[in-house]
């Protein structure tokens, strides 16, 4: 496996609405996929947000990529995690406004990185939206903090979902209200994926805790 800088694919205007947006998404992709996979969810999301969607900067060949090595499932080491949580974090610097908040969607491992910028930065974040994901068992410098002030987090998941499982579930499950207003979410007959259902849900999170503006057009009966 090769490390490689963070690729980006943007939305169609963020060098104009990136100056001035109050608020940007990003998207983080899953194991052995790459910046394209949530940059598709885009559209169905409707986000009025500039976004970006980040390539993760360990490469796996056939135009995957990776956030951190697979060691014990759902269960990473540490050292690795920090270390693409800090490359993360410069991209973010060196392109997002240091005013606006970051609106992270992730995925698998994407959605554990959601739940790392929120844990290394909290002041930065808002919104964090962890989509069959789950979250680091080391502790992180923001989680004295965010069990102050328990910010919005979704954490959506499939019920038949095997691959994030058992103690991944179990950690998350336990950390999550402890240090978040967490808005939980079980698909049933929903596996290792996203459903339109979801996508629904994440939406309306958005506008609750965002703003109207997150989401183009958006209408939920």
């Amino acid at each position: 496996m090769t490390m490689t800088s963070l690729h980006a694919e943007r939305s169609p205007e963020w060098a104009a609405d990136v100056v001035s947006a109050p608020a940007v998404a990003v998207l983080l992709h899953g194991y052995g996929s790459n910046e394209r996979d949530l940059a598709g969810l885009a559209p169905t999301l409707r986000l009025g947000l500039p976004w970006v969607s980040l390539r993760a900067p360990i490469g796996l060949g056939n135009g995957g990529a990776a956030w951190f090595t697979i060691t014990t499932p759902g269960n990473p080491d540490a050292e690795p995690v920090a270390e693409a949580t800090t490359a993360i974090w410069a991209w973010i610097d060196a392109n997002v406004h240091p005013d606006a908040k970051i609106v992270p969607i992730g995925f698998s491992q994407g959605g554990l990185m959601a739940s790392q910028l929120l844990r290394t930065r909290p002041g930065r974040v808002l919104a964090p939206v962890i989509l069959g994901g789950f979250v680091l068992g080391a502790r992180q410098p923001g989680d004295e903090q965010l069990a102050a002030v328990r910010p919005a987090v979704f954490w959506g998941r499939g019920a038949e979902d095997r691959v994030i499982t058992g103690p991944a579930i179990e950690r998350t499950a336990e950390f999550l209200p402890e240090h978040s207003s967490l808005l939980e979410r079980v698909y049933p007959g929903l596996a290792h994926g996203i459903s339109t259902t979801e996508l629904d849900d994440v939406r309306d999170f958005l506008v609750a805790h965002v703003g109207a503006d997150a989401v183009v057009g958006h209408a939920r009966t």
